[in-house]
Parts: C-alpha cells; sequence; structure tokens
C-alpha cells in the first residue's frame, strides 16, 4: 500500500495525507493531528511547523499491511532527521532502489538531491514511533545563524545547502538524552499556546544533541563519549555481574570491558541509570545484600564481610552506619532480640 504526498512544509503534508485517507484535521494553536484510517491501521500522525523554518512529524501507530509514504513534490525537500523510538522503519531516497532500515532507537540524517523526494515505509503489523524533525533550509538560514561557526564542515556545508546540490545520508544510535526528548516531544503535558513554545524550544534542543552526537561519532580515535540508548543494556549487564558476584570486588575498568563500552561511558550510564558511579553502585548492592543477612539472623558480622566481598571488618562497620545510621553489630543485636521477644510469646 502506497501513498504519494506532493505538499510542503509539514502541516501541508499532513493535510495532504488527510484530504487522501479522507480523515479530519484536529488542530491546537498550530499543531495539527490525524488519525490513520480504521481501514488500514490505528495510530495518529502529528506535525508542528514554525516560521524559523523547522518542523516536526511524529508518525505513531500500527498498519495492518507494508505501507509506503513517498514525498514526491517538485521542489526542494527538507533536510530532515529522522529518529526510531519504536518498531523500524524504512527509508529510501525516490531517485535510489536502496533502502536504509532504521532501528529502535537509530537515527539519520537524510537530503536528497535536486528535487527529488524520499520514501518512508513502514512495516505490516508492527507498531513504529517515528520523530521526523523537518528543516527548510532556505528559511532556517534566515535565522542570525552565524554561519555555523563551530560545525564540522560536512555538517555545516549540508546547512548551508539551501537548493540540494549534494544528496546526504548518516546513521547512528541516539543518545539518552535524545530519547529523553523524544519521549517529551510526544507527551501531551501542555495544551495550546505553551505547548507550541514548549514544542519549538524542545525540536532546537533535539537538533543540538543531534549535532554533538554526529561529531561525537566523527572523532579521530573513533571512540565516542556520548552515551548512547543501546549503553544502556551494558550498563544492565555490568549491574547483574556486580549482583551476581557479591563477593567480588570487580574495577570499573574490569565491568567496562567484560560488556564491551569504556569507562566514561560505563560510569556516564550507571550515574544516569543509578544516580551513582559504578563503585558507589556496587557498594550499595553490598550493604543491602548485608542487611538482608543481618535480618536472617543466620550469619555472624565476620561471616558477612567475607560473603560481601570485604576483608576489613571495620570498614564494613564504617560504611553500614553511614547508610544506616547503627553499627552491623547494633543492627544485629535488635534482631536477635526481636527474634528472642518472638519465640517467648
Amino acid at each position: 500500500m502506497r501513498i504519494e504526498v506532493k505538499a510542503l512544509p509539514v502541516h501541508d503534508i499532513v493535510k495532504d495525507i488527510a484530504r487522501q485517507w479522507k480523515v479530519p484535521i484536529h488542530e491546537d494553536s498550530g499543531e495539527l493531528t490525524i488519525e490513520i484510517p480504521k481501514s488500514i491501521g490505528e495510530g495518529l500522525i502529528r506535525s508542528a511547523d514554525f516560521d524559523s523554518g523547522i518542523g516536526v512529524i511524529i508518525y505513531k501507530g500500527t498498519f495492518y499491511e507494508d505501507y509506503d509514504i513517498l514525498f514526491t513534490i517538485n521542489e526542494t525537500h527538507p533536510l530532515k532527521f529522522i529518529f526510531c523510538s519504536e518498531g523500524t522503519a524504512d527509508h529510501a531516497f525516490e531517485e535510489d532502489k536502496e533502502t536504509h532500515t532504521i532501528h529502535t532507537y537509530q537515527n539519520v540524517i537524510v537530503s536528497s538531491s535536486g528535487n527529488n523526494g524520499h520514501m518512508l515505509s513502514f512495516k505490516a503489523n508492527q507498531p513504529a514511533h517515528i520523530t521526523s524533525i523537518e528543516i527548510i533550509r532556505h528559511t532556517f538560514s534566515n535565522r542570525n545563524n552565524h554561519h555555523f561557526h563551530g560545525l564540522e564542515p560536512e555538517l555545516k556545508a549540508l546547512f548551508e545547502d539551501s537548493v540540494a546540490e549534494k544528496k546526504f545520508f548518516y546513521q547512528g544510535n541516539y543518545s539518552l538524552r535524545a530519547a529523553d526528548l523524544v519521549e517529551e516531544i510526544d507527551s501531551q503535558e501542555y495544551k495550546g499556546f505553551v505547548r507550541n513554545l514548549f514544542l519549538e524550544g524542545k525540536l532546537f534542543d533535539m537538533l543540538v544533541i543531534q549535532i554533538n552526537q554526529y561529531q561525537d561519532d566523527r572523532r579521530e580515535d573513533n571512540q565516542p563519549q556520548i552515551m548512547r540508548r543501546f549503553d544502556v543494556d551494558k550498563v544492565d549487564r555490568a549491574s547483574r555481574l556486580i549482583q551476581e558476584n557479591l563477593n567480588e570486588n570487580y574495577s570499573v575498568e574490569y565491568l567496562a570491558q567484560e560488556v564491551g563500552t569504556n569507562v566514561n561511558k560505563l560510569q556516564q550510564g550507571f550515574k544516569h541509570t543509578y544516580d551513582l558511579t559504578v563503585n558507589k553502585y556496587n557498594q550499595r548492592i553490598k550493604l543491602e545484600k548485608a542487611r538482608e543477612l543481618l535480618e536472617s539472623s543466620e550469619y555472624n558480622i565476620s561471616e558477612i564481610v567475607n560473603l560481601i566481598g570485604l576483608s576489613n571488618r571495620s570498614y564494613f562497620a564504617k560504611i553500614f552506619k553511614e547508610k544506616y545510621g547503627v553499627s552491623p553489630k547494633y543492627f544485629l543485636k535488635s534482631y536477635v532480640e526481636v527474634d528472642d521477644d518472638t519465640a517467648e510469646e
């Protein structure tokens, strides 16, 4: 199944789709929303357009058959920053047969050449959430962009290419912050005028994140420093290693090597996920296990110190009291007394 869209900018795109699908348009202070017809799927398409030349289209739903949206207007097409938060989508340039699959937590930057368009394809019965930030470059260039100072040369040329002389394609894995922004953009926390202001601000935030991420991917040492959304899986693996081997005292370097990342990213991931460094997380897990063992009153303090991989009983007593406000000895004694009282009853 396919629909051909011959309209720009994003508001006109959504209006053209609504006309062909024969569905009504809901408008809220410049934000347009249409529902996917029940005959072909379920979900919605939402758009917002701004005088600065930046806009967004959000595709969120499921098609019952493979569905192509072909953008074919005979004009210069926008520079697109496309993010996939759920499912997959395929992108292809109008003049090419080659397609690129955008997987969950991946993004692409695309610019077609001349007046050639794009095709965005959705898989049958697969829920998808795609956010496409679209920049009309000849309008965007009317802003004071300070000659795009500081941008990596290829990216600078892309923003300055208002007539799309060159085709451009980049694919990467988007960052944790970008993932948060996609969720914020999709939320309906605000309405009306405030929602309009909120959206434009978030789109510029996303643009900043995307530019930094692109330049991070292009680092000469091939060691990106920005935490990507897929790196969270590596944080989860590292935390499981800690939890399943409490008698070990893994170094941050060892954990990073085991899960396939670098120390900086692992620390950044733990800070984002747990608001703790790796070592502080390790300490917290050990203390929580120690408290659990003390509550069972089946082990003495020396045995518990060994079970959680600490060799210094004095250090254990110090950090335990810092966290729980009492010494391990007092904590153990209070539980033994409670058990005795319960037995007498």
